[in-house]
């Protein structure tokens, strides 16, 4: 019998052990109302599933209850902090748009997950007047089309310039008033990826505005 009872005492442990569950996936998600299309960091989420089929989820937009201080995330591009990832733009591209996620749990063998953010696939001229006067600013629109469906004016911050008359002064075209040109064509590249190009022609009004 005590022989038995001692044989007990060790294998309970270990069937108990065995039982506990353990951290076995992580899915993340980003805030799609930071606009990390143009921005370089979002408010990001993390569910985490067990092998008993449970799930946590963290604070913030994933409107869990596990709070961040409780993980541990490595990002492979920039860093996460209290759930917001602050990324590079640059190599965000070199790595096809996708960050790869190590999340830690003490106890707990690391998982990995990978987030995938939003990315430009065209740009567009959408200007607000069919023709330029002269002495005017007249303001560059350029809109992004982006993997995320969305549509987002781009800024000097993301897109350059080039200009056949005129100057550039920031995002605004300018003809002075004594200048003959009839048609400006404007160039604009994409600054992460100068393969993303635009070229439009804009006509230069000739005629007076009448009283």
């Amino acid at each position: 019998m005590k022989k038995l009872l001692f044989i007990i005492s060790i294998i309970f442990p270990l069937l108990v052990h065995s039982q506990q569950r353990k951290l076995v996936y992580a899915y993340a998600g980003y805030d799609v109302n930071a606009l990390p299309e143009i921005y370089n960091y979002t408010p990001i989420g993390i569910r985490l599933t067990f092998s008993d089929s449970t799930t946590q989820e963290t604070t913030g937009i994933a409107n869990g209850k596990l709070k961040w201080n409780k993980l541990s995330v490595q990002s492979s591009n920039g860093e996460v902090n209290n759930g917001i990832l602050t990324f590079n733009r640059t190599q965000l591209q070199k790595d096809n748009y996708q960050v790869q996620l190590t999340i830690s749990m003490p106890g707990e063998t690391p998982v990995h997950t990978t987030l995938e953010l939003p990315h430009l696939v065209g740009m567009r001229f959408n200007q607000y007047s069919d023709s330029l006067k002269k002495n005017i600013r007249f303001y560059l629109n350029v809109e992004g089309q982006f993997s995320s469906e969305r549509i987002l004016p781009l800024d000097t911050n993301l897109v350059r310039f080039k200009t056949s008359a005129g100057q550039i002064l920031g995002q605004d075209l300018l003809l002075p008033a004594g200048d003959t040109t009839r048609f400006i064509q404007v160039e604009a590249w994409y600054k992460m990826n100068p393969e993303k190009y635009l070229i439009t022609t804009i006509p230069v009004k000739q005629l007076p505005d009448k009283d």
